[in-house]
Order: C-alpha cells, then structure tokens, then sequence
C-alpha cells in the first residue's frame, strides 16, 4: 500500500509540475501576443515587409552573386528584418544601434550566421562528428558553439544540416549525417537542444535554424543546386524525419531548400511549408528562405520577381534572404490582390515573435558582451573539448600487423600535402574561425608523441597539380598550394627521407574546399598526384600509415590494397593535429564508426545498407547471371556503413530475447554480451537494426532502430539491452499512414550494418 501511495504522489508531482510548466508557457505566449500585437498596430504595411526581408552587407563569405546594398539606409528606414555575414561583437552592436536608434519604431535587427561545426572554436565537419555515434558529444559542440557565438553578437545559427544523402558526389555530404535517416534525426534532435539549451531566451543559447527544407540531399547526380524527384513514399519514410525531429526538438526557425519538390521549388511550394511543415507538423516558428532561393524560381520557369515573391507568401514562407523580391513587390502584389494583408501580418509576426523570444526587445544587446567573448571564445578548455570530440570521430579503416598505434621512438617519416598545413584542418563551411589557429598533424604529433620519437618530414606532393582545379578550390583562399618546385622534385625528397624511418605516415585527401557548397566532384579518389606519391611511398615496402582527409567518402579501393593502416579523420577543426596524434599513438583508441558507405567505385553510386531487396537479389558477391549486380564491380560498399576498427577487438555473444512474440502495447528485450578480447581498453558502438520480412509495401533489408556506446577495459564484457517497442516496427504504408503490420522481423545487433548478429520475433496484434 505504501508503495501504492508513493506512486500515485509521485504521479500527482509530477503532473503538477507539467501543468505548471504548461501553465508558464500559455502566459508566456499570451505576454508576447499582446505585446506584438501593440506593435504591429504601430507598423506601417512598409515596415511589416521590411521585417521579412534578411541581408548581408558582404565581407565575409557568401553564397551567391548578390551582396545586399545600402544596408545602412535601408536599416534606418525600418526596411531590414536580420542581418547575417556580420562577424564581431563591435560590428553587430554598430548595425544594432542604427535599428534601435535611427529607425521609427526601434525595433531590433536578428543576427545570424553559417555556424555549421562550431564558432571560432572549430570541431570536425558535421558528417565527422556523426561518426562519433556519441550524441551527448555533438550535443556539447553545439553547445559550446551557442556559448561563444552569443558572446561575439550572434543569436541565430544556419544549423542543423539535416539532410539525408546517399550520393558523395554531392559536396555538402559533409555538412550532414550522412545516409541513414534514424541517426540523423538522433543528431538532429541533440544539435537543436545543444544550440537553444532549456530557454530561448537565455544570453548564451541561440535559435537554430534546421535546413535545407526538403530533400536536398538527393539532388540528381550529386550536383549542386539539381533537381530532386522522389515519390511521396520515399520521402516519409527516408527523407523526411530528420526535419520532423527538429521540430519535434523545438526548432525556432526552418530554411528552405533550393530544389524543387512536385514540380515546384521549396520556397514556393505550399504542400510543403503550410500543409506538411504547419498543419501536419505543427511548427510555430519562423520559415527563412536560402540564399536568393526566392529569386532563383525566377530560372526555374515560376515566374518573374513579383509573381514569385507572390508564391513563396502564399506558401507560407516568412522572411526572403538576400533576394529583396518581398521588399520590393510585395505591396504592388496586395494592391493586385494577389496576396492578403493578412498573410504579410502573419510573417512578420513570425519575425517579431523570433525576436521576442531571443530577448532582444528587452535588451537589444543583450549578445553584445565583449567582456564575455573575451573570456569564452576560444578559450582553452573549448579547445581541450574540441581536441577530445575530433578523437571521437576518426575511423580505422583497416590496421594490418597492427602497425596502429604508433610506438614512440624511432623515426617516423611525416610525408604528404596536408601533413604540415593550417589552411585545411578546419574544412569547409567554418566561416568564422581562424585557420592560421589551427594545429596541423606535424606539430601535433611533436607534442603529443615526446622527445624519443624522431619525426622527419616531406611534403611530397600537391594537394594537386591541376592549376584549373586548383582555382576553383582556391575561391575563398589558398586551400590548394602549387609549389614551386616540380612534383618530381618533391617526390625525390619524401622517398629519401622515408627510407629514413621505421614507419612512414603520408597524410592526404581533400583540401578543405575540395567538399562543401558548390563543390560537387564526378571523380572522388584521391588526385593524381598524390596517388603518385601513395604508389611510390608503398613500393620502399616499409610499414605505410594514410591519414586521409576529406569532407566525403572517398573510393580508397586502391589505396586500401597499398597500404598497411589507413585513419579516416574528415576535416577535424582546429585542434586537428593533437586529436590525430592522439589516436595515432592511442592517448584514445579510435572508436568511430562510418556514417556513410565507402564506394568501391563511383559507378555504384548511391550505395547504401538500407536497399530494398529487389525480385532478384544478389546472394553473395559472387557475380550471377540473371541476378541484380554488375558483371565488373562487387555490390558491396568497400566500407560499409557503421563500420569502424579499433585498436583492440570485440566480440559478441548471441542475441538473447525476452520473448519471440509481441502485441502492440509489448515489447521486447533484445540482449548481447559485448566482451573486450584485445590488448587496450576501448569504445564499442553497439548497433540495432531490425527488418521487416513482409509488408505491404516492399521493405527494406534492414534498418538501424538504436544503438549505444559502451566503454570496455582489456577483458572486461558487458551486457547491453535494447529495448524494442512497436514505434520500432511502424513505416508509412502506401496511404502515408503511421502503422506497424503483422508479422515476422529480423533483429540484428552488432559492430557494422554487415557484421551483425541475428535474432527472430513476430508481431501480433491481438
């Protein structure tokens, strides 16, 4: 009875607390009605649009043709919503004060900036960091992110990039979490609770923007700003959810995306922004376009400016960036009666209700604090978390002889372009930090590896020789160095010091710029001339180490037969050098795990795991006549997704369930004994995925349904429990209904998507 009682106090509690909860929030809304409503009765129909319209004033990096002009007039006259592209506390208070003191109702500008993977503090490329498969970790780099950018000024980050990709073609995989839309909406969800904390309107929280609205990962043959075209189907079930878990996770804002949906471009597509993302979704905040995406329907065939501008309103988009076409059209558009009044309210109450949670209308300043941004950015327990979060998301790709980790005496060759380098560790889309701050691999492996280790060093190649190739890389600075001295000449200096050491560690890959917006690539290996170098390195027949950068998955198939180690390490930001020799010489054993399917070649792209079977599967990979498959390439990946060496080694026991068979209110336990059997203590990713056999629509092979981090000591084991419930089991059917069916599944549970352990269960619905 006791615990009868304690129960049902606990369950009064804590329904008290939710309704007071409930009960802050409903008053909270209801001051910030009034209040906006006062408002608004003061605006001019000029000043409403004015609100919805978001500039640059250029000096930084920018994503298009057009910088926004005469800012400052423009500001004074109430015609500017936000500012973005604007760096430094002094010069966001600068363009802060001409609103709040030049303009009629002084009302405040919003702040935003492309913060992707980190402020000046910079962490590894958000498709790295998925590969920490450490959600509490990209939840704190956000987190840190929020902390130092709201000092310096800012309150609104471009982030996250959600979308779903399958194609490494496309060069803004690396913004993203890769292929699998259950991870990425696990990501997803953390980032935006990692940017905006427990309250908006806190000094240090910032409101997060989840872009790119929708789709824009599966832009046709990897090309930048392409078409997409998938049925409804699709983008439910593998598309969709990493934007529905933003929101879910309380987003305050929504970009869209440059791509069409159905034949109409997202920024002006009304299924979209107000049926799916409103009404279906229920989301309450602010829809920003891209950059120019609301003038660039222009070149789709939508119409001109006006009749554009006219569409992206009626769909439901809130604010213009860069582009001025509600600016500029908007009231001609009303006075056509081409668009309501009411539809220009409901935007810019959008923007002001943005503005009202972020505090501004109670201190427009309130993230101008140079005393603060003193203190927090960059400041050195942000770089020792920076440094720790890069070792996360490096991936073993393969360790023969267990060459990995590196002793500490004797001579290591350090060869390769990107070996003593700051110009590409941050890698691309950190826009704010400083590369000359970063540490490169050379000096590194000097502080972490100690005085009995002789390191010698070459640079051995070019990123490239490709001077053309070279200049486009090179648009927002020297990314992609030509040296002076011809390749040969550079080859002939690393072969002679390799010969030197008792190891050689090349470091190679991309230059940052190589991946990231606009730098899609038909040929993703590694550039000739540093397969050059890898050949020539392989023949001296010394234990051969690649530490490989990229903002992608790159086809390492040959690089994989020449060398005896190879580390994938993406961008890893600015403590890139220290994090490196830290795995290297395993102050942290490598514990990554792939987010994205390595392809053999680039003629099997997109490879993915989660592939619908077909009516004529491939049984092995073994080439048959008659079977889905290419007759001079295998089907599968040469690292597929989820896989990840570590120093040490781990085996798992058989799956062990509760039950075989569950209802829809059961669920089921899935256990596996996970034991340390190698020689170093070490993180193991534990991954859970779960096919159903028969469906009404086909399914696929299978699909990732949870996964957990678990640190092993040398010979210690653990048990790890996954708990399945019926959400595990639902897909949208061909009605695009929310539902689980009857049946037989597979459960899987292991270390990669193709080394897995495996179990049966049915559901029943009695």
């Amino acid at each position: 009875m006791k615990g009868l009682q304690k129960l049902i106090l606990i369950t009064i509690l804590l329904f008290s607390l939710t309704a007071t909860a409930q009960t802050k929030h409903t008053a909270a809304d209801h001051r910030m009605k009034i209040y906006i409503d006062a408002l608004m009765k003061k605006m001019t129909l000029h000043e409403k649009i004015g609100q919805l319209n978001l500039l640059t004033p250029g000096g930084g990096i920018v994503t298009g043709a057009v910088v926004s002009s005469n800012v400052e007039t423009k500001i004074t006259n109430g015609e500017v919503g936000g500012l973005f592209g604007v760096i430094g506390e002094e010069k966001i208070r600068a363009a802060q004060e001409l609103a709040v003191t030049k303009s009629r109702l002084h009302i405040p500008l919003i702040f935003g900036s492309d913060i992707i993977h980190g402020y000046k503090t910079t962490f590894p490329i958000p498709l790295g960091l998925s590969c920490s498969w450490d959600t509490s970790l990209i939840k704190y780099s956000a987190r840190i992110a929020a902390t130092e950018a709201t000092a310096d000024g800012l309150c609104w980050a471009f982030s996250p990039m959600v979308d779903i990709t399958r194609d490494p073609r496309w060069g803004r995989v690396s913004e993203g979490s890769g292929e699998d839309a259950f991870l990425g909406s696990q990501i997803s969800k953390v980032m935006v609770q990692g940017y905006q904390g427990d309250e908006l309107g806190k000094e240090n929280t910032l409101m997060a923007c989840v872009k790119h609205f929708a789709l824009y990962g599966a832009v046709e043959s990897g090309r930048e700003y392409n078409t997409v075209d998938m049925s409804r189907l699709r983008m439910y079930n593998e598309y969709l959810s990493p934007y529905k878990a933003a929101v879910d996770a309380g987003v305050g804002s929504i970009m869209t995306s440059f791509n069409e949906i159905d034949g109409v471009p997202s920024t002006g597509n009304k299924w979209l922004l107000t049926d799916l993302l409103r009404d279906q979704w229920g989301f309450n905040g602010l829809i920003v376009s891209d950059y120019t995406s609301l003038n660039e329907m222009i070149a789709h065939g939508i119409g001109d400016l006006q009749a554009v501008s006219a569409l992206a309103l009626n769909a439901g988009l809130d604010m213009d960036m860069v582009g001025e076409g509600y600016l500029t059209t908007l009231e001609k558009s009303l006075q056509e009666n081409k668009i309501t009044l009411k539809q220009i309210d409901y935007a810019c109450r959008k923007v002001l209700e943005a503005k009202y949670k972020l505090g501004l209308f109670d201190d427009p300043y309130r993230y101008c604090d140079s005393a603060r941004a003193k203190k927090e950015v960059l400041s050195n327990d942000k770089r020792m978390a920076a440094r720790e979060i890069a070792a996360h998301c490096f991936v073993l790709l393969k360790n023969n002889n267990q060459v990995l980790p590196l002793k500490r005496s004797g001579t290591i060759a350090l060869i390769g372009p990107l070996a003593n380098d700051k110009n590409n560790m941050l890698g691309t889309w950190a826009v704010s930090g400083d590369p000359q701050l970063s540490v490169p691999v050379l000096d590194g492996i000097k502080n972490v590896a100690g005085n009995n280790l002789t390191v010698v060093y070459a640079k051995g190649a070019n990123i490239t020789d490709d001077s053309a190739l070279a200049k486009n890389i090179n648009v927002f600075g020297l990314r992609a160095d030509i040296d002076k001295r011809s390749p040969d000449e550079m080859l002939s200096e690393a072969l002679k010091i390799a010969q030197q050491a008792d190891v050689i560690v090349a470091v190679v890959g991309e230059a940052s710029e190589m991946s990231g917006e606009c730098a899609s690539r038909t040929d993703i290996t590694i550039p000739p001339s540093q397969k050059k170098l890898i050949r020539a390195l392989a023949k001296i027949g010394k234990p051969l180490v690649l530490v490989v950068m990229s903002g992608r998955p790159l086809i390492l198939t040959e690089e994989d037969s020449l060398a005896t180690a190879i580390l994938q390490t993406w961008h890893a930001g600015t403590e890139a050098g220290d994090a490196i020799a830290d795995v290297l010489f395993n102050n942290y054993d490598p514990s990554g795990k792939l987010t994205m399917s390595f392809p053999r070649s680039v003629g099997q792209i997109p490879v993915y795991y989660n592939h619908k079977n077909t009516g004529r599967p491939l049984v092995g990979d073994t080439f048959q006549k008659f079977r889905s498959a290419y007759i001079d390439e295998q089907n599968t990946p040469l690292y597929a997704f989820g896989y990840g060496l570590s120093y040490t080694k781990f085996s798992y026991s058989n799956i062990s369930l509760n039950k075989t068979s569950m209802t829809a209110s059961g669920k089921i336990e899935a256990t596996v004994t996970i034991t340390n059997t190698g020689n170093f203590d070490g993180e193991e990713t534990a991954e859970l995925y779960i096919q159903d056999v028969v469906g009404s629509i086909t399914r696929p092979v299978k699909e990732l349904k949870g996964f957990q981090k678990v640190f092993l000591k040398k010979g210690e084991s653990k048990k790890i429990k996954f708990i399945i419930g019926i959400d595990d089991l639902k897909f949208y059917n061909s009605d695009l209904k929310w539902v689980a069916e009857p049946g037989d599944f597979n459960l899987f549970i292991g270390g990669s998507s193709d080394n897995v352990q495996a179990a049966k269960f049915g559901l029943t619905m009695l």
